[in-house]
């Protein structure tokens, strides 16, 4: 039995005595840096502190935590179909003083692999720059698996992780694919990950050369020249080693290898499916296809279907007619975790779920973090290891040999789950990407977001551990907010805390007055204008923190509302919408035979997004003027209170240092430019914001106008050309007048809107029906997905597109609930398999009026029925 095993098989039965004790949760700091970033992979810490990244398609980007700003660097040209992308990057360990970054990329002109050095120039990267180190072909006829990670170890060479390339699916049924049966090279994984002359399913190991190539290192899995061999491989019989890290003192390898399907074991075919990490500290075999965790599977015709010989760990051999390398392999290594979809017996911390276990970074220590926010001693020596799909993060202990001693969570402080704020005040995480430890101890992490696709809650986080005493955490709710004259206040100070335990004392301050004191109080605001109600905590060490409302006397919140369009209604991306808005305010009274004075103070802008929450693409600049009150006093081509932006756009546009002027006056404000009325200084923007919204402003000319924005009670917005956008949201709000000295409130009203061809895993309920992706399955008889507030008016036809490999069934189509009116329904039969997709139609009874639509899935008795791709209402 090895060391690993050993180890893995005795991890529960330690001792809770001998662990020592954990830091404190709440001193866990976690801080968004960067959002919205579409699909990131990997990522990076230069020496200057930028933290270099990039995303599937292609593009390369770069935090700045000087000006807390991404910029993109480059773009490389790459084919995303069978998950193949901009797959991995590394900056090279000289990257201060040669500006060399490394990637793995999927080109469109090769049916492979490249490894590609670029050098960085001016903050861009230099496309002649281009060496091409090392490149592989692949099979491009079915899926998957591309692994894609590179990291340079302190040895100085760059570690490279490749998949097998292999189709999981059809025949091997999440079992071993050892498919050898003329032309199913594709569903063989002893073609690469058990064949010692090819570079898929490995991790290669190269010392890169400043020309441009590599060398061979010592120390590699087979000696450089050993016949059928590449001595590129450092290590072999990996599935999909798609995330891994190095220990950069000891120079260990962490591999999160992602495994088959397989939900249970099988007697004629092998054990259940696995993931798992793999600690290298060398070269070796990890098995695949031959074994999986500390199983292994059985031989297996696929011709005949029968199954032969169980593998042998010791001596596996390969006698693939697929495989072009040694036919005896080296034995099978342990891994160090490994854990199955269902609840793991060795190691119940990690739970169940989806599976996609990847390998982190190990933490340091040094004395220098206790200043710069990084990680307490207590995770010295400790890898972070973590699953993408369930997902979880946690800690490795070792013992001083280097061994797995405990595993141990990350920390309360964060919830790593997928789906809507649980509302504990915790930080979630929703799908961990890659990680590093920077230079001042901190953890940074990428966070891909809720879905497989491009995410607009994705972003860049940096975890920091606080010290000393901490301030009170201040929560204040005011109630209301605004309102006429005299003003009762309920003050709430629920929520604060001291994370100590310190006593803490409440005040309640306008300016220099105290108000009240006390965790609740009651006051009355008898003068009108407009106040900051502050919220102060203090505990017993002199500690203090603070939380200020905004509270307006004299004037009340305006109320608009849409006439039309209605909550769920379609739009059609490149055609207008059309929106009617009836505005009341106390104050100023309705909007109602007042159309042309509420409408100069009625702005209507949108939002656009598709299916996985990627935001249609809207210039920076206008998107942070939407967020200030720019709109308050210019639009685009009407004049209110300030001149249109048009007429800024044509007095400055191309004049030298006139952006620069405007940024300055933006910030500072100005008076007497465009005539009396001043323009109020922005100190909440930085110089960076400013200059976006300028550019913005800047680029606009006669004739063109921006889809996104609109202002009165009644017009129209248009959607963006884009077919891929799913959803729409158009907000209007309406800024009343004041009533001085209360200044002006605003009121607001949104609504959501649709395509009419709804993927069907963004339904608002399932009920049965599971999410696999981009599209639900395992329907069974009975099961539903729900679409809420169909205007059924506007339908008159469905589509649907859908495949079967199993049963096949009938979608009926019914209105309000499961057992609702039927509206129409259709059959789906076997399509020739789970991926092969076909488009069904039905028309549906003409129905007045909004409600639900309930697809129920109908095959009396039966499971597995199909899967559903999308749903689309018709006119």
């Amino acid at each position: 039995m090895s060391r690993n095993l050993l180890a893995a098989l005795t991890l529960m039965v330690l001792p809770l005595s001998a662990q020592e004790t954990a830091p404190s949760d709440f001193r866990f700091h976690f801080e968004v840096l960067a959002e919205s970033l579409p699909q990131p992979m990997t990522m990076q810490e230069a020496p200057d502190g930028r933290i270099f990244f990039h995303e599937i398609a292609g593009k390369v980007k770069a935090f700045d935590p000087r000006t807390k700003l991404v910029s993109e660097v480059g773009q490389i040209t790459v084919t995303t179909s069978q998950e193949n992308g901009l797959l991995g990057m590394a900056l090279d360990p000289e990257f201060e003083k040669n500006s060399w970054i490394y990637f793995m990329h999927s080109p469109t002109d090769y049916d492979g692999q490249y490894i590609s050095r670029f050098t960085l120039k001016d903050g861009a990267l230099d496309m002649d720059s281009r060496r091409d180190l090392l490149s592989w072909p692949e099979q491009r006829e079915q899926c998957c698996h591309h692994a894609g990670t590179l990291r340079f170890g302190p040895d100085g060479c760059l570690y490279i992780s490749t998949g097998d390339n292999t189709n999981p699916f059809n025949d091997s049924e999440g079992y071993a694919p050892i498919d050898e049966r003329p032309d199913r090279g594709p569903w063989d994984a002893q073609k690469s990950s058990a064949n010692t002359n090819d570079l898929r399913g490995k991790i290669l190991r190269i010392r890169p050369t400043p020309e441009g190539g590599y060398t061979i290192p010592e120390g590699n899995l087979f000696p450089e020249g050993t016949p059928k061999t590449r001595p590129e491989i450092f290590a072999m019989g990996f599935r999909n080693p798609w995330r891994f890290n190095i220990d950069p003192k000891s120079g260990f390898v962490y591999v999160g290898d992602v495994g088959p399907d397989a939900g249970g074991d099988r007697e004629e075919r092998g054990p259940r499916g696995y993931d798992t990490v793999n600690q290298l500290r060398g070269p070796g075999n990890y098995g695949w296809p031959y074994s999986r965790g500390n199983r292994v599977y059985i031989d297996y015709d696929f011709a005949a279907k029968v199954p032969g010989a169980v593998y042998d760990k010791t001596r596996p051999s390969n006698q693939s007619p697929n495989n072009t390398g040694l036919a005896e392999l080296p034995p099978v290594q342990a891994p160090f975790v490994f854990y199955p979809g269902a609840d793991s017996p060795e190691f119940p911390i990690l739970g169940k779920g989806g599976r996609t276990a990847c390998g982190g970074p190990v933490f340091h220590y040094d004395a220098a973090f206790e200043k710069t926010g990084g990680l307490p001693e207590y995770f010295d020596g400790m890898v972070l290891f973590y699953d993408w799909q369930r997902p979880f993060i946690h800690w490795a202990r070792l013992d001083e040999e280097g061994n797995l001693k405990e595993i141990l969570p990350f920390t309360a402080a964060a919830r790593v789950a997928q789906g809507d704020d649980d509302g504990s005040g915790r930080f979630q995480i929703k799908r961990p990407v890659d990680f590093f430890f920077g230079t001042d101890g901190a953890l940074y992490l990428l966070d891909y977001g809720e879905t497989w696709g491009a995410n607009a809650d994705s972003r860049l986080v940096r975890v920091s551990y606080q010290r000393g005493n901490l301030a009170p955490v201040t929560k204040a709710t005011v109630t209301p907010t605004a309102g006429p004259e005299p003003l009762e206040l309920t003050l709430s100070a629920g929520g604060s805390k001291d994370h100590e335990g310190d006593a803490v004392t409440f005040e309640w301050r306008v300016g220099d007055q105290v108000i009240a004191k006390g965790e609740e109080a009651k006051v009355t605001m008898k003068d009108p204008g407009d106040f900051r109600v502050e919220l102060v905590v203090s505990d017993d060490k002199g500690a203090v923190g603070k939380a200020v409302v905004p509270v307006t006397v004299g004037n009340s919140v305006p109320v608009v509302k849409f006439l039309s369009p209605q909550e769920g209604d379609f739009f059609t991306p490149g055609e207008p919408v059309s929106f009617r808005l009836e505005v009341s305010d106390p104050e100023d009274g309705a909007s109602k035979g007042r159309e042309a004075e509420f409408s100069v103070r009625t702005l209507v802008s949108s939002s656009w997004a598709a299916a996985d929450g990627k935001l249609s693409d809207v210039d920076p600049g206008l998107s942070r003027m939407k967020q200030s009150d720019c709109f308050n006093c210019h639009s685009v081509d009407q004049k209110l209170v300030g001149p249109t932006l048009m007429d800024i756009a044509k007095k400055y546009k191309g004049q030298p240092g006139a952006v620069e002027l405007s940024v300055d006056r933006v910030i500072k404000g100005s008076a007497n430019v465009w005539g009396p009325i001043p323009m109020l200084p922005h100190p909440q923007h930085t110089a960076d914001e400013v200059h976006m919204m300028v550019k913005w402003i800047y680029s606009l000319a006669d004739g063109q106008t921006t889809p996104t924005v609109a202002r009165g009670l009644e017009g129209q917005i248009t959607a963006p050309k884009d077919g891929k956008l799913a959803t729409g949201l158009v907000e209007a709000t309406f800024t009343d007048l004041g009533k001085a000295p209360a200044g002006s409130l605003a009121g607001k009203a949104t609504v959501k809107l649709r395509t009419r061809k709804l993927e069907a895993e963004q339904a608002d309920a399932l009920e049965g029906p599971r999410k696999q992706g981009k599209v639900i399955g395992s329907t069974a008889h009975g099961h539903v997905a729900r679409f809420r507030s169909i205007n059924l008016a506007e339908v008159a036809k469905a589509k649907v597109r859908a495949s079967s490999g199993g049963a096949g069934g009938t979608i009926e189509f019914r209105s309000g609930a499961p057992d609702g009116p039927l509206l129409g329904s259709l059959v789906v039969p076997q399509t020739g398999g789970w991926d092969q997709f076909q488009d069904f139609e039905t028309t549906l009874t003409k129905t007045q009026g909004r409600a639900d639509v309930c697809l129920v899935f109908v095959n009396p008795g039966k499971g597995g029925l199909m899967n559903v791709d999308w749903v689309e209402f018709r006119k």
